[in-house]
């Protein structure tokens, strides 16, 4: 059984019936939505298409909405590549400071950004492959950058600006038109550049404008955010490390351990966490990844990450379907080795140590039991997320009948989200249902469950029992 869940980037190659079912057929149940390259409209009937095959294959799909956020990005000047050498000096400024045609100009139409900029600020461009620093102020709206590497700089080209918080907000008004426009569409939300819990606030709040209740992922990419981690943790629903950018934020040295802490954190309290970008970038146009890049993915997972997400590779990729199987054998490899090294515990993993301490039990019966499987009755799904946290070598059956949560249960490690009908029943009496009539656990088999028992005259109650079912 694979645990460690894959989100697959749709795109022009992905988006056709054949693949979307090829991806579904590998076990792909999560699927990222670009806002950077189209609107609600222009993804409409890729959406359609998706439900489609969902009910077709039946096979519940959760799809992720990734808005834009602010890039910054230069503006076509209508010079050619500038080519820098080393301790050069080229001018950042406004569309209105360009000193013409003679004088290396990076175009930067953004004002707040330019005034916050002081001498001795880090600079980058082209993916990090140019960097600068800010020698001194030419005047309002107009910064002179001496180059610290040398390299091209094509038009409209990324900026970045390690380290710097940026004076602006993480939802432009394109986000906030995508977010009112998607609420229906999609599941959840990935929130581009947040600096701090204020973003995440924020893109709630448009959300319930809309009616939606959505869950919130945070993309970590500026130093900012990680520098704020536990604030930002607190207020997403879950996490995504988005290297690309984030590399662009600190030295390269650094983004390992970043990952590795940005992850523990995340599991720490069982939200959700994504690791992201350049995965298996060979990929987009090889047929198979780097040795390195094996080495990446394994190590994602023995870092704790509950999902793996492939960009370019599904994207614009040549043949999206073999990334996804690639990803899938290296990740059933580094579980495999996960289980002969020894499984997490997550005693200390929730704010109530009841809570954790039934997780970590109910995960201890099932390995020493010789469990079949566990079945979480969850209603807000946190139960189940409590037990992917200790890492069961068993899969977890969460069962709940709130359908937005089942769909956001699918990002957590070894969770396997069913929709029960709310049919009055004691939780209790839905999970030894559920394990009698569930064709992929044996007859006899041994489960461990949890569900939680109400007080007389009580409709539900928290989570309270632990219970060894045979089936």
């Amino acid at each position: 059984m694979s645990r460690t869940k894959i989100m697959a980037t749709l795109g022009p190659a992905s988006s056709d019936r054949e693949t979307l079912a090829g991806l579904i057929r590998r076990g792909v149940r999560l699927f990222r939505l670009n806002f950077s390259h189209d609107d609600a409209s222009g993804f409409a009937p890729l959406v359609e298409r998706l439900r489609r095959l969902e009910g077709e294959m039946d096979a519940p799909l959760t799809l992720m909405q990734d808005i834009s956020g602010p890039k910054l990005r230069t503006r076509d000047t209508g010079r050619d590549l500038i080519e820098v050498g080393l301790r050069d000096e080229v001018l950042l400024g406004l569309p209105e400071t360009d000193p013409g045609p003679d004088v290396p100009f990076l175009c930067l139409d953004q004002p707040e950004i330019l005034a916050g900029l002081a001498v001795g600020d880090a600079v980058a461009l082209s993916d990090g492959m140019v960097r600068f620093t800010v020698a001194r102020r030419e005047g309002e709206g107009l910064v002179r950058l001496r180059a610290e590497t040398e390299g091209i700089i094509p038009p409209r080209k990324g900026v970045a600006l390690p380290g710097k918080r940026l004076p602006i907000s993480a939802i432009t008004d394109k986000d906030r038109r995508d977010l009112a426009e998607a609420a229906g569409m999609v599941d959840c939300v990935a929130l581009s550049y947040v600096q701090g819990p204020e973003d995440v606030a924020e893109a709630r709040n448009i959300l319930r404008r809309e009616g939606s209740n959505a869950p919130v992922l945070a993309k970590l990419e500026r130093s900012e955010a990680v520098r704020r981690l536990e604030e930002v943790v607190e207020a997403a629903d879950g996490i995504m490390v988005a290297r690309g950018d984030l590399g662009l934020e600190c030295r390269f040295s650094k983004l390992p351990a970043m990952q590795k802490r940005i992850i523990r954190a995340c599991n720490h309290v069982c939200k959700p966490v994504i690791v992201a970008t350049h995965m298996l970038l060979s990929m987009v146009e090889g047929p198979m990844p780097s040795r390195a890049e094996v080495t990446d993915v394994a190590n994602a997972v023995l870092d704790g990450a509950d999902c793996l997400m492939l960009s370019e590779e599904t994207a614009i990729g040549r043949s999206p379907v073999q990334a996804v199987e690639a990803m899938r054998e290296i990740a059933d490899e580094a579980e495999g080795y996960f289980f002969e090294s020894g499984t997490a515990d997550g005693a200390d993993y929730a704010d109530d140590p009841l809570d954790s301490v039934l997780a970590s039990s109910a995960r201890r019966l099932a390995e020493t039991g010789d469990a079949h499987a566990l079945v979480a009755h969850t209603m807000s799904g946190a139960t189940a997320r409590l037990i992917s946290a200790t890492r069961p070598s068993r899969p977890i059956h969460a069962l709940t009948p709130d359908d937005g949560v089942r769909r956001f249960l699918q990002f957590s490690w070894g969770v396997l989200p069913r929709l029960v009908e709310d049919d009055g029943a004691s939780h209790l009496d839905r999970a030894e249902a559920f394990i009698e009539t569930e064709e992929s656990i044996p007859s006899g088999a041994r489960v461990v469950l949890t569900a939680g028992q109400p007080k007389p005259g009580m409709a539900s109650g928290p989570t309270n029992v632990v219970k060894i079912y045979q089936k």
